[in-house]
């Protein structure tokens, strides 16, 4: 009996280093996925009547939030806190913005106009706070082994 609770003892910081390593990678791949979910509205700035020049600044002028939100990915890739905080918000304010955006179509109701907004920036939102409970995490693992 005295073995059984020791071994579960020493299994347990193992067991929450790889939960935390697996919450951090969750963040990281659910930012990855929503940036390129983000990246696919570029898409829709080619037009036939524009040359190909145009098609491609145009290309590059709406990949300009997908700019952004990678190197915010970059800053929570290192800095797991300040990259979160910033997710956060940066998923807020475009919730915000999609909502309002979507609200001034007529062919839109309230109720679509909010489930767009969640659709758009939840993943970034969850990315954010799952990235700064992995900071938490980290810093309380690190403490305990001291």
């Amino acid at each position: 009996m005295g073995n059984i609770s020791y071994l579960d003892e020493t299994l347990i910081p193992f067991i929450m280093k790889t939960s935390t390593k697996a919450l951090s990678w969750t963040a990281r791949i659910l930012c990855i996925l929503a940036i390129l979910f983000i990246s696919l509205f570029a898409l829709d700035s080619f037009s036939p009547e524009r040359t190909f020049w145009q098609n491609a600044a145009a290309f590059l002028m709406h990949l300009i939030p997908t700019f952004v939100l990678l190197a915010t990915l970059v800053v929570a890739w290192k800095w797991e806190d300040i990259g979160g905080i910033l997710l956060t918000i940066i998923g807020l304010a475009l919730g915000i913005f999609v909502f309002v955006l979507n609200h001034q179509r007529p062919q839109f109701s309230i109720g679509q106009c909010i489930q767009n907004a969640i659709i758009v920036a939840s993943p970034f939102v969850l990315a954010g706070i799952l990235f700064i409970i992995s900071h938490f995490r980290k810093k309380r693992e690190l403490a305990d082994v001291q």
